[in-house]
């Protein structure tokens, strides 16, 4: 089981927190993502990660350029579990994370 200190530094190190405003259809709809991609040697950990939040998915990402391998992407866009699952646990430990800090809080304030 992964601790919670090994998360916070993961995602420091290789994690994202994105939205984005899809407008198909004419209707503009935000869609948040947290994601983190690693090695496709590291595939277990991301299982370890979905575990430990308990949502989420696991996904090969193939990248056909010169000098990339193939990685393993761990992704949460249920909005649901970002609210109640995602954002609480960084919420809680914040402080300790000052590059991720940034970008968390810009995209969380454009929900």
């Amino acid at each position: 089981m992964l601790r919670a200190d090994y998360v916070l530094g993961l995602v420091d190190g290789e994690g994202s927190f994105n939205v984005r405003i899809n407008t198909h259809k004419r209707r503009a709809k935000i869609e948040p993502k947290f994601s983190l991609k690693l090695r496709y040697q590291d595939r277990r950990v991301l299982e370890q990660l979905q575990t430990f939040f308990g949502c989420g998915k696991v996904y090969i990402q193939r990248d056909s350029r010169v000098n990339h391998s193939l990685c393993y992407r761990f992704e949460v866009q249920r909005m649901k579990d970002i609210l109640e699952k995602i954002i609480p646990f960084f919420e809680k430990r914040m402080p300790l994370l000052p590059s991720s800090k940034r970008d968390f809080q810009e995209n969380l304030q454009s929900q």
